[in-house]
This record gives structure tokens, sequence and C-alpha cells, in this order.
């Protein structure tokens, strides 16, 4: 009883943060709707008892991926209304029906298959976390270090990318107040 009245609890809490990110016009409130938003998906995991994915989903997503998104925020003026494009509505409504009715149709079959067989049957003893580290450390090892470089390379990326940027635009004001100066120079000299 109390996992089904926590889940439809965070369900709604949860649906109801991204709703506010996906329509509201204010990028503090968007990115606070958001964190909000992942957070409550961590309950989910720990309505499920995957506490190690709940903690990582906290630290992860809530913790550095928000930070990241704050950070990138940071260089973009916000303020500034946006010129969209408007495109047939009918091509993106299809197109995002047919992703969501695909998304259900990959999670749900393999649930309702009778032929699933775990790869790594539970071991008595260990936790969840252990289970976690002997799936990801053996089978996907290769995959997980080739995320993590990729990860980085982005990270390092968007900080090249963000200063030359900025250098740029620091560039511009000082060409702007040599012009002002030169200007008031002349104003003076004659």
């Amino acid at each position: 009883m109390f996992e089904a009245v926590a889940f439809y609890l965070f369900a709604f809490l949860t649906i109801a943060m991204f709703f506010i990110t996906v329509t509201t016009s204010q990028a503090l409130y968007a990115l606070t709707a958001l964190a909000a938003g992942m957070i409550f998906i961590s309950a989910f995991f720990f309505i499920l008892g995957a506490d190690f994915l709940g903690a990582i989903q906290i630290i992860v997503y809530t913790g550095a991926v928000m930070a990241l998104y704050a950070f990138g925020m940071m260089f973009f003026d916000t303020t500034r209304d946006v010129k969209e494009k408007q495109g047939n509505k009918f091509i993106i409504v299809g197109l995002a029906t047919l992703a969501a009715v695909l998304v259900v149709v990959i999670v749900a079959v393999p649930m309702l298959s009778e032929n699933i067989v775990a790869l790594y049957p539970v071991v008595e003893g260990i936790g969840n976390t252990q289970e976690v580290g002997i799936v990801l450390f053996t089978k996907y090892l290769i995959p997980f270090e080739v995320a993590a470089i990729m990860l980085l390379v982005a990270m390092i990326a968007g900080i090249v990318l963000a200063g030359k940027k900025m250098d740029l635009s620091l560039t511009l004001m000082n060409a702007d107040e040599i012009k002002e100066t030169e200007e008031k120079n002349k104003k003076v000299l004659s």
C-alpha cells in the first residue's frame, strides 16, 4: 500500500516538475524544476530497492548535469525572445507519437516475453551496489570507459568553445572602446 501511494505521489510530482520545465519562459525556473524532477525520479529507484541507482541519479544527474546546464546557461542571453520557425505541426505530432509508441513497445515487449534469461544470476549475500559493479566492470567495461572518455571530451570542448566566445566578445568590446576613445581624442584635439 505504501509503495502504491509513494509511486503515484512521485509520479504526479515528476510530471508536474517536467511540465513546468517545458512550459516556463524563465531559464532559472526551468533549471530548478528540471532538478526537482530528477530528484523525484530517484525516488522511484529507492522505492524499487535500487539504492545505488537512486543515489547515482541524485549525484550525477541532479548534481553534475544540472550544474553543467546552469554553467551553460550563463553563456546565453535568456532574456531575449526566441523566434521559432513554424514547421508542419502534423509532422511534429506524428513523429512524437511514433517515438512514444516505439519507446513503449521497446520497454513492454521484454517484460511480456517469457524467454528472458538473466545473464548474471542474483548472488545471495551481496547487495545491489555489488551486483551493478559486477555487471558494469565485467561485461560493460569497455562501453563504460568509452562513455567516460566521450563525456570528458565533450566537457573539454564545451570549455574551449565557451572560452573562444568569451575571448571574441572581450575583443569586440575592447575594439568598441578603442573606437570611442579615438573619437573622444579627435574631439578634444579639434
